[in-house]
């Protein structure tokens, strides 16, 4: 049964997420806070997974791009200088009856005109617009006043103009050339939802790519196929994939021009990536408020230049997102006394899959058991083998491989009875669930071999 023929919406997706220990609703003891998000012990291996692998591929694959981790709180004049301070707001409405608030551009345009509640049941009116700051605002230092005010960061992206005098200093690069990042950005949205898709704390990855003004259109479409590929490697199918272009009224204030990466959710098509053309906007203005020259020294030219900027930013939380339910698959099986059962499936990549292999003796037993733990040792010390490996011995062995089905395990190691007689276990792969005996002795080296 293909995902297309799956009744599949974020009810039970999150329902998934919960019970297997991806992803749990933050302060859920205490009623939960809106729109925020744990990662369980498996939601962390799978996005540590996505992490790495982007790394991987973007930073250490690569010899013109370095890293950064830049602080959360910042100067407050690094937002007036990116303009965040003026111009980062949303038009926000008040139902009068319900006092429900809605971002008055995702409302339909026939409820503006009528000035109708959408909440479904209420016929409240809706209020006049006013725009709603999307920065979180706190005090550093003891005293709450104006000279102590500071934000969580709405963005990764300052942290990198900011430094990146230290960063050609450090380390020579020549254009073009790039900085990287992974972490935490903080917007006080004022409608959430969709689960882990729209919330007010989030990671980001972020590179800003510096290139000389005039070869910044071709490097940008280089982008976009480089970060189409991104996804490939981790298992995306490209069809739910599409790349669209911002119309010119929706630019961002710094932008030439922005393309996002959508993927098709079960309500649609979302954004999980922009790769936006930010021209020297974001150098310029640093420059402009802080008075220091934050300019490239061209040995061709003998010039100072202000680089342009391409900048590929994705959501972490939304790339996860977009992977659960791009792997997530029902099965029709018959059981043996001619019942028919569903097997749910996460067919994620094994490169990012959370738990790369699980280690399942037969049953609980004294000889059994010590042959298993053995093995177990083997494969997660293996150089072979990098990424979690799993022991389980609890419930039956069909309900092991169902749940180990259901978290995305590519592959199930099976010790039995007979393997303490011929040193052989069964090999399972989740997707096809073909078997294979093979020896115990040659067990890293196979594994490494099917992920």
């Amino acid at each position: 049964m293909e995902n297309s023929e799956i009744n599949l919406d974020i009810e039970k997706i999150s329902s998934l997420c919960k019970r297997r220990g991806f992803i749990f609703q933050s302060s859920e003891i205490y009623g939960g806070l809106g729109s925020t998000w744990d990662y369980g012990p498996l939601g962390v291996e799978l996005k540590r997974n996505v992490k790495d692998h982007w790394w991987n591929q973007m930073v250490w694959e690569r010899d013109d791009i370095v890293g950064l981790d830049s602080s959360i709180l910042m100067h407050p004049d690094t937002w007036k200088a990116s303009g965040h301070l003026d111009s980062f707001t949303d038009p926000l409405v008040e139902c009068k009856t319900c006092n429900r608030r809605f971002r008055e551009d995702h409302i339909d345009s026939e409820l503006i005109l009528k000035k109708s509640c959408p909440e479904p049941g209420c016929n409240g009116e809706l209020g006049e617009a006013r725009m709603f700051h999307l920065m979180f605002k706190t005090f550093m230092g003891p005293v709450e006043d104006e000279a102590a005010i500071v934000y969580l960061r709405p963005e990764t992206a300052q942290g990198i103009f900011v430094n990146f005098n230290n960063v050609v200093t450090s380390t020579r690069k020549k254009l073009p050339f790039g900085i990287a990042q992974i972490g935490k950005a903080f917007r006080n949205e004022i409608t959430t939802g969709n689960f882990i898709f729209r919330t007010r704390e989030f990671e980001m990855m972020e590179i800003e790519y510096f290139v000389k003004p005039g070869e910044d259109e071709e490097i940008h479409e280089k982008w976009l196929d480089d970060c189409m590929k991104w996804y490939e490697s981790i298992g995306i199918n490209t069809q739910k994939l599409r790349i669209r272009e911002h119309d010119k009224d929706e630019l961002s204030h710094y932008a030439k021009s922005t393309y996002d990466i959508e993927y098709n959710f079960p309500w649609g098509w979302g954004e999980i990536q922009g790769i936006a053309n930010r021209t020297d906007f974001d150098l310029k203005s640093h420059s402009e408020m802080s008075g220091e020259k934050l300019t490239y020294f061209d040995d061709q030219t003998q010039e100072h230049i202000i680089p342009y900027v391409i900048e590929p930013s994705c959501g972490v939380d939304r790339a996860v997102m977009a992977l659960i339910i791009d792997a997530y698959s029902e099965e029709s099986t018959v059981q043996a006394n001619g019942k028919s059962d569903t097997r749910v499936v996460l067919k994620l990549h094994p490169n990012i899959a959370p738990v790369k292999v699980a280690i399942l003796p037969l049953s609980r037993n004294e000889k059994l058991t010590p042959l298993a733990r053995n093995i177990y040792d083997q494969v997660r010390k293996s150089s072979l083998i990098s990424g979690n490996v799993q022991f389980d011995d609890s419930q039956s062995i069909g309900r092991r491989y169902r749940r180990q089905d259901e978290i995305g395990t590519p592959l199930c190691v099976t010790v039995d009875f007979d393997s303490l007689e011929d040193n052989m276990v069964t090999v399972r792969e989740r997707d096809s669930m073909a078997q294979t005996r093979v020896l115990i002795s040659k067990l890293p080296e196979i594994i490494s071999e099917k992920l």
